[in-house]
């Protein structure tokens, strides 16, 4: 592989593999000392979703990187106040989509609260004089849950949002108000001048140099990819990174068998990339495998998130958690647990190789949650139950 950070690069399909693995955190040693916070920084970005199952999917991130690191310093890591009392070190806003991103980008997603207050048209009316209402009462009484401010739904109905729901819900996505953390999963809301550190809290950049500074950033934490890929990472549009592109820092590569064009982080061409690779179960939401044609493009692995298709067409489970084991992914796993036992109701192996690398994803990941136990109900291949069953057996003994 080469050195140089130059234009036209030529690079194997197994160097851009590699050079994947090593932007997102999964091959060399991982900088403990940088933790959650620093997980969060180097990927720019760390989707939320609702659903749990081990563990939901913004603590499952930084445990794949970093190992069992505690749970509740997971949450401290991300939404905590910073030692000079400027707010949280992270707030929530739509990127990917709704995700956990450093404070110090909130300058970079103004062309995205312009255009919210820009658009014309919403899924929920905003009743008069609702916004204000909540702003003041955010004022005059600190950091709240919508339920706190007045209700957040007006049937129990999940879209069917009360007027105060749907007023701070707007303020979000305007930047006057701001997420600084989940409390039972409930979203608590403050004021942006409150929450912001005053350095950051502004809209002076335009729309150019903030799509720029987010197309840089996903070229980074990407490692290579194509246009599609970059645009994915913060679902820009293909035209906004077209305009910038050529002037965001990242060089032109080929990628052997890609068959289109791709861009490099600099810095990920200057060494090539080695050291041990991470095994893990990984979140069906984890940035390695955000884009389905880029994951199959280079892992040669089709991943789809089954938890809204009907039980009966689902192939591999609700929640089936690809395994990734010597650079490769080699299996999935759809976990359950049952009180001190890690279940893994479905299993699905890549082939016998793959067995000691899902064994391994298993109990770590079963002494993560505090579990003593692992069992199997099923695995695709039968064959490979018996050796899978051994493998766990010896590494619980």
């Amino acid at each position: 592989m080469t050195t140089l950070a130059r234009p036209g690069t030529e690079l194997s399909a197994d160097d851009a593999r590699r050079i994947a693995l090593r932007a997102q955190g999964f091959l060399g040693a991982p900088d403990r000392r940088a933790g959650v916070r620093g997980v969060l920084r180097h990927l720019g970005a760390v989707q939320l979703d609702t659903i749990s199952v081990l563990a939901r999917s913004h603590e499952l991130v930084p445990y794949a990187r970093l190992g069992p690191v505690g749970r509740e310093s997971v949450e401290r890591a991300y939404w905590q106040t910073g030692a000079s009392g400027t707010g949280p070190h992270a707030f929530e806003y739509w990127s990917h989509a709704a995700c956990i991103l450093p404070v110090e980008e909130w300058p970079h997603f103004a062309f995205r609260r312009r255009a919210y207050r820009n658009r014309p048209h919403w899924n929920h009316e905003l009743p008069d004089g609702a916004y204000d209402q909540v702003l003041e009462q955010l004022r005059a009484d600190g950091p709240q849950t919508a339920t706190e401010l007045g209700g957040a739904k007006k049937t129990n109905d999940w879209w069917d949002w009360s007027g105060t729901k749907v007023a701070v819900e707007r303020a979000l996505m305007y930047g006057e108000v701001v997420c600084v953390e989940r409390r039972g999963w409930k979203r608590v809301y403050d004021l942006a001048e409150r929450a912001v550190p005053a350095a950051l809290l502004h809209d002076e950049l335009d729309d150019t140099e903030c799509v720029r500074r987010l197309v840089r950033l996903a070229g980074r934490a990407l490692g290579v990819g194509t246009r599609a890929d970059i645009a994915d990472y913060h679902r820009l549009k293909a035209e906004q990174v077209d305009a910038v592109i050529a002037d965001s820092g990242l060089v032109p590569v080929t990628v052997a068998g890609w068959g289109r064009p791709a861009w490099a982080d600099p810095a990920a061409l200057e060494t090539a990339p080695r050291g041990r690779h991470r095994t893990t179960l990984l979140s069906p939401f984890d940035s390695l495998i955000w884009e389905r044609a880029r994951t199959e493009r280079i892992f040669g692995f089709t991943h789809r998130l089954e938890a809204y298709v009907p039980r009966p067409k689902r192939v591999y489970g609700y929640f089936a958690m690809p395994v990734l084991s010597g650079g490769r992914l080699v299996g999935r796993v759809d976990p359950a647990r049952e009180g001190r036992t890690l279940v893994a109701r479905q299993v699905a192996l890549e082939g016998p190789k793959a067995v000691p690398g899902v064994a391994q994803a298993l109990v770590e990941a079963a002494s993560w949650v505090g579990c003593t136990d692992v069992r199997v109900e099923r695995v695709d291949s039968p064959d490979l139950r018996g050796p899978l069953t051994v493998e766990l057996a010896r590494l619980l003994a």
